[in-house]
């Protein structure tokens, strides 16, 4: 992570008494806030005059000018009950149609133990003495190390820590049951949440689908009630979260006063590539082990308790395209050896999918000031041909925190640089990398508990939760915190959150 200078020098002891050059030392930045609440507050600050007028009018009517008023209402009287009915029904309308609010309760993040962990210098030994890798295939995995942005403390499941290693179905199910119970029934104990209480029950999983499905695991192991609304995803890749979310908020909106569980997830045991194949190699390097249970309600008694309220989610599916489609892809290579291949075009068609999803987004939640000059500049180099760059919106102004899904360093990268963000804006995705590496679908999650941990979040705080996966797709949801959130018991920064930010050299 970049770090700003520290200059030393002398203090130039004696004073000017000439003003200093505005136009020189004025920051652009604080202009361009300036301007943004300006527009933003326009028509508060437009009927702050006319409230004045109506209020100065009114203290200056004498007793029969009211009775006047009160003579004149008399005999319009059927006028002024048909007004008086046509409010009260569009009220009952509004209020019996308006979208019910879906808030966060709360969420977990699984840690796992620390004999999972593995170091660099360990992930190779092993790697090398599995037998299945040539030197090329192992010096190529080691600079993918390195460059990862990846720490030392990250975890791989237990059937990974032995030589030769050993998937197998039964391990694979081990790992799911410790990470979805270790998350759920960390979930249950802090919110006082009775699993019977739950009504809609979302899973995803890309790569580890058995049958019985994940989700009939949870629903045997909480013996959940009969009724229950239940789904497990599958295939859907790391932006598979967001799409649970979004489910369990339809879901939501149809079954009212009740609780959603959403489980993320991803299973490595059964997914570890034993090949030579160099972009199905770097899954391996970067996936671990991860998962985050979330719950969600509908129920108006819970937005005092609630952390957060969804505002927004926004989904862009790219699959249309052949390229897209097939950009991380599930195969067999040339040996018969299965693994997920990642395409070099991966970054570019990330590229297109964030800028369709944020043109979809924007005009939702950037203030009216950014729109503006949107469109300005589109106009200007429309109408008039100009060499006018595209101006790139400044999210900046409608977010206060990022989750920037942990993908890899070079995704954060290009977000940053994209999005014009600063350093602390991806600093909860690049920790997150650093020390839990891929979860999958489930990073988003790490990150917020990072923001969370840190003491950063405060009432009324917006947080956009960015993700991509294979489709492709790219997904956003937009929440907005409800009061000073503190970190919830046991999470996985609790331990650990002084050491942060630490500093990643590539």
């Amino acid at each position: 992570m970049s770090s700003e200078p520290i200059v030393n020098g002398g203090v130039q002891i004696h004073q000017s008494r000439r003003l200093p050059d505005f136009l020189q030392s004025v920051n652009l930045k604080y202009v361009k806030l300036g301007y943004h609440y300006l527009i933003t507050h326009l028509l508060t600050l437009c009927s702050v005059p006319l409230m004045a007028v109506v209020v100065i009018q009114a203290s200056q009517m004498n007793p029969d000018d009211i009775h006047h008023l009160w003579l004149q209402l008399q005999y319009n009287l059927v006028s002024v009950i048909i007004f008086s009915a046509v409010i009260v029904f569009g009220s009952t309308v509004y209020i019996m149609t308006r979208p019910r609010s879906v808030y966060l309760v709360d969420f977990s993040c699984y840690k796992p133990p620390s004999h999972l962990q593995v170091r660099f210098q360990q992930f190779m030994e092993h790697s090398k003495l599995t037998g299945d890798f040539d030197e090329s295939s192992l010096e190529f995995q080691r600079k993918i190390l390195e460059r990862s942005g990846l720490g030392e403390e990250t975890y791989v499941p237990e059937a990974m820590h032995y030589i030769p290693p050993r998937p197998s179905m039964a391990a694979a199910r081990e790992e799911a049951e410790q990470v979805i119970f270790g998350a759920l029934d960390n979930l249950f104990a802090n919110t006082n949440v009775k699993p019977k209480d739950i009504g809609i029950l979302v899973v995803n999983c890309s790569l580890f689908n058995p049958t019985p499905s994940l989700s009939a695991m949870i629903v045997n192991k909480y013996k959940l009630r009969g009724n229950i609304r239940s789904f497990n995803l599958g295939g859907m890749g790391c932006s598979a979260g967001v799409i649970a979310v979004d489910l369990a908020k339809e879901m939501l909106q149809v079954h009212g006063n009740t609780y959603a569980v959403v489980v993320s997830t991803e299973n490595i045991t059964q997914n570890w590539y034993f090949g030579n194949k160099k972009s199905m190699l770097i899954p391996n390097c970067l996936f671990r082990v991860g998962g985050a249970a979330v719950l969600l309600s509908n129920r108006s008694l819970d937005r005092r308790r609630a952390k957060y309220k969804l505002v927004h989610v926004v989904r862009t599916h790219r699959g249309a395209d052949d390229k897209a489609f097939r950009c991380v892809y599930q195969e067999q290579d040339d040996a018969g050896k299965t693994g997920v291949s990642l395409s070099k075009d991966l970054m570019a068609i990330a590229g297109g999918a964030l800028k369709t999803n944020i043109t979809t987004l924007g005009p939702l939640v950037l203030p009216l000031s950014e729109q503006l000059l949107f469109f300005a500049t589109l106009v200007a180099k429309k109408l008039f041909n100009a060499k006018v760059k595209p101006y790139i919106p400044d999210f900046k102004l409608a977010f206060d925190h990022f989750c920037i899904h942990a993908g890899g360093r070079a995704v954060i990268d290009e977000l940053e640089k994209n999005l014009q963000l600063l350093p602390v804006h991806v600093e909860a995705s690049r920790m997150t990398l650093h020390r839990f590496g891929n979860t999958s679908s489930s990073s988003i999650w790490y990150e917020l508990a990072y923001t969370e941990a840190k003491g950063r979040m405060q009432k009324g705080n917006r947080v956009w939760q960015i993700a991509f996966g294979s489709g492709f797709k790219c997904n956003s949801a937009v929440w907005e915190a409800l009061q000073n959130v503190k970190p919830s018991l046991h999470s996985p920064w609790e331990d650990c959150i002084d050491w942060y930010p630490v500093e990643t050299v590539v």
